[in-house]
Order: C-alpha cells, then sequence, then structure tokens
C-alpha cells in the first residue's frame, strides 16, 4: 500500500524575495561575463581549465575560482551565515563528488554551464542536459528516500 504523503511549504524558511535577488545576481553576473569575456560562467569549465594550462588562460579562472571562495565569507560579514548540516557519510560525499565530476564531463559541462548559462542562449544541448540532471536528481532522491531507506 502506498503511503500518502503532504507537501508543506516552511513559511518561515520560506524566502521568495532573497531567492529572486539572488537569481537576478547570478543572471546578471552570468550575462556580464559573457559579455565582457565571451565565455560561459560554467563552473566545471572553469575549473577543468585550470588543469590543463594554457597561457594567459589561468589568472582569470583563479580569480573566478577565488570569488566564489571568498564571497561567502564576505556576505558572513554582512549577514550571519546559516548552519550548514550535511546528514551523509565521508564515503558517500566521496562517491556523489566523483559521480558528479563523471557526469559534467559526459555532459560537456554541469548545471551552472548548462542551466544557468545554456538555457538563456537557447541551447537545445543544455535543454537536455538540464532535463537530465534534474531527472536523475528526482530518481536519485526517491531510490534513496522511499526505496532504499
Amino acid at each position: 500500500m502506498l503511503h500518502e504523503k503532504t507537501i508543506m511549504i516552511d513559511w518561515t524558511n520560506f524566502t521568495p524575495w532573497p531567492s529572486f535577488a539572488g537569481g537576478l545576481l547570478i543572471g546578471s553576473a552570468t550575462a556580464i561575463f559573457l559579455l565582457f569575456n565571451g565565455k560561459v560562467a560554467g563552473i566545471s569549465g572553469i575549473v577543468g581549465g585550470l588543469f590543463k594550462l594554457t597561457y594567459g588562460d589561468v589568472a582569470w579562472r583563479v580569480a573566478f575560482v577565488l570569488g566564489l571562495l571568498i564571497a561567502p565569507l564576505v556576505y558572513g560579514l554582512v549577514v550571519p551565515l546559516p548552519l550548514v548540516q550535511i546528514d551523509a557519510d565521508t564515503v558517500s560525499l566521496i562517491v556523489a563528488g566523483l559521480l558528479v565530476g563523471i557526469g559534467t564531463r559526459y555532459g560537456s559541462g554541469c548545471t551552472s554551464g548548462h542551466g544557468v548559462c545554456g538555457l538563456s542562449r537557447f541551447s537545445p544541448r543544455s535543454l537536455v542536459a538540464t532535463v537530465s540532471f534534474i531527472m536523475a536528481g528526482f530518481i536519485t532522491v526517491y531510490i534513496v528516500r522511499h526505496l532504499i531507506g
């Protein structure tokens, strides 16, 4: 027998306006990055490029990654950062990270490259990749939460 579940919205943590503002910032930043650099702000591609060093191509990649790492620290000076709670063991996190890395290589990009940048350019390949990412997430959550645990 299937158990009926109700989806409830946690109204105390529902943040449409900050989420909207964050989306605007991400969209604007990726558009500006593309406009001024002619490159897509896909994280896996930017980080991957650090492993095949090309003269004149390293500084902006390092600056981009440092910006990703430093931005939360700067934000934390203004607003208290949320408590991070990871409900997985170290082995699961390593396996998940490796699977994501393999997936980004086979998919020629990650969620930021395909989902944010590719969809905004109406790329059919990015549409297929993004739908695949989302479906893989749905299936994984269903298996882990309903079939295994």
